[in-house]
């Protein structure tokens, strides 16, 4: 949805996206279609692969399923690293955050400095709800990720993230095997 509204408003605004190595088919599709309906290019960013390499030669491919200590590390290496090269040297970082999302998200406010990124962060659908967003998604016809009409109310990566049930939290579908604390990969934590 902001990337609809920066492309169709021809804003000097650098989208990019991040490939873990680990989406799902479905967000490829939907990277693809948003590509095709705008004829913008987004910029991608992928996890240095020496990093990736030695987790997984070391670990293997599923070791964030035996600690958090290993799910963060999982996440950092393919998120937050590359997140960071986003960032280099930009003055504002806007994202889709949302106040219904989480209690920890609430507690955020629509505008916000990052010391540690040295970043403004700025939520346009802060106050929207989910139904709102998915309504003007709607009415403009934007390329959408189908998982959300199964049940996937906040997508990362795949096994990481499953559906949740009509009423659940909406971060309980993230990192499901773990129980309790904060359910954040790293990239919106202070």
């Amino acid at each position: 949805m902001i990337t609809h509204f920066i492309f169709d408003n021809n804003l000097p605004v650098e989208i990019a996206t991040i490939d873990t190595g680990r989406l799902f088919p479905e967000t490829y599709k939907v990277y693809n279609e948003t590509i095709k309906k705008y004829q913008k290019r987004i910029k991608i960013y992928f996890p240095d692969n020496e990093a990736v390499e030695s987790m997984v030669t070391e670990k293997g491919p599923y070791s964030f399923y035996y600690s958090k200590e290993n799910r963060l590390e999982c996440c950092r290496i393919r998120k937050v690293e590359p997140l960071g090269r986003a960032l280099k040297d930009k003055k504002v970082w806007i994202s889709g955050i949302r106040a219904d999302q989480s209690d920890e998200r609430s507690q955020l406010d629509w505008i916000e400095y990052d010391e540690a990124k040295e970043v403004y962060k700025f939520y346009p659908l802060f106050n929207w709800s989910y139904e709102e967003v998915r309504n003007f998604i709607k009415n403009n016809n934007i390329p959408y990720n189908t998982l959300h009409d199964r049940g996937f109310v906040s997508i990362g990566c795949e096994p990481c993230t499953r559906a949740v049930k009509p009423g659940d939290d909406f971060r309980s579908g993230r990192w499901w095997w773990e129980t309790g604390g904060l359910k954040e990969c790293g990239l919106h934590t202070k």
